[in-house]
């Protein structure tokens, strides 16, 4: 299957709210209007694109619509709004390489608890195997038992090793002695689990710190990627959210997940826009294979698409 059918299927809740509002919408008009356009700019809104990002998405589709030949008709619109809700998302995509030329590249993980980030740990882990990178992974979320719990288990499953301390240890010791151990062994890619709190940004940015200082002794430039990991299903929450990781963690790149399990997989056009922040990866279902590096055109497309569209 390819990325534009995958999307497809795992973006069918966010379609059926987004796309097929649209679609209806221009199908409902004999023309193209200012009552089209506010129709257009509620059905955004309400699917959590944003006010910010639904009118200068609108304001870029008027500019199109007034440099083609359109006669008036509606049908334009969607071939020209897909086209700018893929120029709106594409800087986030196209910003900058990951940095990943290390030996070994530490990746550390940040996010609120429940938001994917064990589970995308693990999907990262199986990308990187899949590339026939060596991988090792590091439990620094050590307040709650339970993650570190579900990193050893999802280690073993993938046959990945875990650098694990007790519960209680210091994040930082964790971190320090997992990326010991990947310099000494020659592991390609270190994955740094954190603490998923947010209640209190001084705790966060305070215990950030203490890794980024414990690693960078090792490596004055690890860690060399920070990646967010936002819960699709929150929708808006989730910008904020990233705002706040943005301003205590450094972070350099998104993944945002579970877009199969939610209908408001719009938020990924303001969190592409506004935060200037590149989105690397979306989690579209449960498998493995189901974490897929994001691409802003085949997103729009099956964003809008119907059940019809082919790729």
């Amino acid at each position: 299957m390819g990325l534009f059918s995958k999307l497809k299927n795992g973006l069918t809740k966010t379609r059926a709210k987004l796309g097929g509002q649209i679609r209806s919408i221009i199908s409902s008009h004999s023309k193209i209007s200012e009552e089209l356009y506010d129709e257009l700019e509620e059905t955004l809104i309400t699917a959590d694109v944003g006010i910010d990002s639904t009118l200068a998405i609108l304001e870029t589709l008027r500019e199109k619509v007034r440099k083609v030949s359109t006669n008036g008709d509606p049908e334009i619109i969607y071939d020209l709004l897909t086209d700018t809700i893929d120029e709106v998302m594409r800087p986030a995509a196209e910003e900058k390489p990951l940095n990943l030329g290390h030996t070994p590249s530490v990746i550390l993980i940040v996010g609120v608890n429940g938001s994917g980030k064990t589970t995308t740990i693990a999907k990262l882990t199986y990308h990187f195997l899949k590339q026939n990178k060596k991988v090792l992974l590091a439990a620094a979320d050590t307040f709650r038992a339970a993650a570190t719990e579900q990193i050893v288990e999802w280690g073993d499953r993938l046959g990945v090793q875990v650098i694990q301390q007790g519960h209680g240890a210091d994040p930082a010791a964790v971190a320090f002695d997992a990326l010991q151990s990947a310099k000494a062994r020659g592991f390609d890619i270190l994955i740094v689990d954190t603490a998923g709190r947010l209640h209190n940004k001084a705790n966060l940015m305070h215990e950030l710190e203490k890794i980024y200082r414990a690693m960078k002794k090792q490596d004055p430039e690890a860690p060399h990627e920070v990646f967010l990991v936002l819960d699709g299903t929150t929708g808006q929450n989730a910008l904020q959210q990233a705002k706040i990781f943005q301003e205590t963690s450094g972070v350099t790149g998104l993944v945002i997940t579970k877009l199969d399990g939610t209908a408001k997989g719009g938020a990924v056009i303001p969190i592409c826009r506004e935060l200037g922040i590149p989105l690397r990866f979306i989690g579209i279902g449960e498998k493995m294979e189901d974490l897929e590096p994001f691409d802003p055109s085949a997103f729009a497309r099956a964003l809008l698409a119907s059940d019809e569209d082919s790729e």
